[in-house]
């Protein structure tokens, strides 16, 4: 018994590994491209690379004003960052409370979830020109402040946490906002650090927005500096790749080192107590 459970954790753990390996191909073709330079198209395509060179990464870095695309594209996802941890766990434990009108506001919020940010990027143009954010910072992380899901995630995860203990917290003179930070935020490591990871890859992989709201060279980001550079470049699949993997890399490193409390915030409100 005791040896067929371990021959199917093995067999499970190989077709993990067989998994992990085939998506791992295409992030080593991007790297090796990056590289090398060598043709994709080529046939037999070589599976290690030849004649390795960092070229395409000093392209990258010098032919367009790089370091001050990373700059700002840092700001603004730290920015949004900061905005989706403070107003989404204000707004997740104000839906964890009971109110007249509470199912109205959840429907509500659901069903604002269905409408693609296209269909609002005009009024929210409007308004940010009204507030005299145009070509500013905040103005560029402006839509990123909070974001329906990550409410929701937070939600998730107050729900989960004792009643005893806000109530607790109510007796000792808490008053509601310092429940939130003092109380919940503390046992809510796994939503904060879900509602960094999303919100730090869906503001620093914006293109749209960037596009409308900028108005000078000096605020684009990254993703916006990635057209710019392929009009300098007549050859651009290694330098692209290059590029890609330049942009990529901040967010891969985060969701790195913060995976297993971003896979704890999804499942938060699997189980309560």
């Amino acid at each position: 018994m005791v040896r067929n459970a371990k021959i199917l954790i093995s067999a499970r753990h190989l077709t993990l590994m067989v998994i992990s390996f085939v998506m791992l191909v295409p992030f080593y073709w991007v790297i090796r491209t990056a590289v090398t330079n060598e043709n994709i198209y080529a046939y037999p395509p070589s599976l290690l690379p030849r004649d390795a060179h960092l070229f395409n990464f000093v392209d990258v870095w010098y032919l367009i004003p790089f370091p001050r695309y990373l700059v700002n594209s840092v700001i603004v996802s730290a920015i949004a960052v900061i905005g989706n941890v403070i107003f989404n766990a204000m707004a997740g434990y104000a839906l964890t409370r009971h109110f007249i009108g509470r199912r109205v506001v959840l429907a509500l919020f659901l069903s604002c979830m269905l409408i693609p940010f296209q269909a609002t990027i005009i009024p929210a143009y409007l308004i940010t020109a009204k507030l005299g954010l145009l070509n500013t910072y905040l103005g560029l992380a402006f839509p990123m402040l909070s974001t329906i899901v990550c409410i929701f995630v937070f939600k998730a995860s107050f729900d989960a946490v004792p009643r005893s203990l806000i109530d607790a917290a109510r007796i000792d003179g808490l008053a509601e906002w310092r429940i939130v930070w003092k109380v919940m935020m503390p046992l809510a490591k796994g939503a904060i650090a879900t509602n960094v990871i999303l919100g730090f890859i869906w503001s620093w992989n914006n293109f749209l927005w960037p596009l409308i709201v900028t108005r000078s060279a000096d605020m684009q980001t990254l993703p916006l500096g990635l057209a710019r550079f392929l009009s300098y470049q007549e050859d651009t699949t290694g330098a692209l790749y290059a590029f890609c993997i330049m942009v990529l890399a901040p967010g891969i490193l985060l969701f790195l080192l913060a995976q297993k409390e971003f896979i704890r915030g999804l499942t938060s409100g699997a189980t309560k107590g």
